[in-house]
């Protein structure tokens, strides 16, 4: 059995990024640059203005004649004068001799002249060529997250194609024959299946789609056929429960007969203890443990990092913090324990219910709060690390 770092540096090692693919910006959404996305014209492509007014150079008067109107998408050049000036609006081309833009509301207005009743700074609702960006500069760096944002920044510099790495396909297989679908009636012995869409709800979070469930009959031969078929067409195949050594736990042995190598199994960890990691070719494998609570413990500490590797993460892991825990806690196990809780204003407060069966407290946790191994008691108001399940 190893320990969770241990865990973590295996997976690490054998995780690899998965090819870039060119794409249109309009399906962009959640993937990652595979490469630096540089501006192609400046933005503002032209001195614009940031108000409604009026464009002029600024001079000693504040009388100025109005020449005539600049509207948004306007193609038309103006040549002020001192003392002349043209109507214009939010997001016009400032004409080349004028230095500012006064407000509208800062005017009085009489036929073809305006005067000022509060002088404006000279410059002043100017947004400058290249203010946000220059020509050539890097709009975009390899390694960035596409959000909302970020492909309107892209559309706006007239980019329509991107470079991102492949997002996983990912097999989800669950096994037991106790397993019934959600709306079913249920019989006795019965129980219904969370794990598939607890695991399906984590991928949809991190924008994966190519999502292949499979149910898996509590037989050798069917294990072993099913593991067979999913290794070929998928990047990474996420297999609940079978892993112990039950009679009717048969993964272990079909993933060694198909071929996968076992990099490991066994974590000293609570939940999740039987967590088995391999590979075959370039298929990721993790064995999850098939109680509820474990194998999402598993998925947020293991899987999550490996996905995010593959999909050109910078940042891999859910973002660790520190707090300080509100109760005296006592690590009877000599494992490093992952604990369903709650981080608010810096005070971390485990919840009742962490049997690994148990997912009503994850609902309600915004963190998993991280007890070493090597840490046997922890007192009220010392400082623990956390794993924040938003980040």
């Amino acid at each position: 059995m190893i320990t969770v770092q241990e865990a973590l540096d295996i997976i690490e090692e054998n995780t690899c990024l998965l090819p870039s693919i060119t794409i249109p910006i309009t399906q962009a959404l959640g993937y990652v640059t595979a490469s630096n996305s540089k501006a192609p014209i400046s933005m503002p492509p032209f001195r614009q203005s940031s108000m409604d007014g009026y464009a002029l150079k600024l001079s000693t008067t504040d009388t100025y004649a109005v020449l005539g109107e600049v509207q948004a998408g306007s193609t038309q050049t103006i040549a002020l004068q001192e003392g002349e000036a043209v109507r214009i609006f939010t997001g016009a081309p400032v004409p080349e001799t004028a230095d500012t833009v006064v407000m509208q509301e800062h005017t009085t207005v009489d036929e073809d002249t305006i005067t000022l009743t509060k002088r404006p700074e000279i410059h002043s609702n100017v947004r400058p060529l290249g203010e946000q960006l220059k020509e050539g500069e890097i709009a975009l760096s390899k390694g960035t997250l596409l959000n909302a944002a970020g492909l309107g920044f892209l559309a706006g510099l007239g980019i329509a194609e991107v470079s991102v790495y492949q997002k996983p396909r990912v097999s989800i297989l669950l096994t037991g024959d106790e397993l019934q679908q959600p709306g079913t009636p249920l019989r006795y012995g019965q129980v219904y299946d969370s794990n598939s869409v607890t695991l399906k709800g984590a991928l949809d979070t991190m924008g994966i789609s190519k999502i292949n469930i499979d149910y898996v009959p509590d037989n050798y031969q069917a294990t072993l056929d099913c593991i067979k078929e999913h290794l070929a067409n998928a990047d990474v195949v996420l297999i609940s429960g079978g892993i112990s050594v039950g009679d009717y736990d048969f993964v272990k042995e079909a993933l060694i007969e198909n071929g996968v190598t076992e990099h490991f199994y066994k974590v000293n960890q609570k939940p999740g203890k039987p967590l088995w990691f391999g590979k075959k070719g370039a298929t990721t494998v993790f064995a999850l443990p098939g109680n509820p609570a474990s194998s999402l413990t598993c998925f947020y500490v293991y899987v999550l990092p490996a996905l995010r590797k593959m999909m050109g993460y910078n940042n891999t892991h859910l973002q660790k913090n520190t707090a300080h825990i509100t109760l005296d806690f006592t690590n009877r196990f000599g494992k490093t324990l992952f604990l369903k809780g709650t981080v608010t204003d810096g005070q971390a407060t485990p919840l009742l219910g962490q049997a690994s069966s148990m997912l009503k407290s994850f609902a309600l946790s915004n963190a998993l709060l991280v007890i070493p191994e090597t840490v046997g008691e922890i007192k009220k108001g010392e400082t623990i690390s956390y794993l924040d399940l938003n980040g």
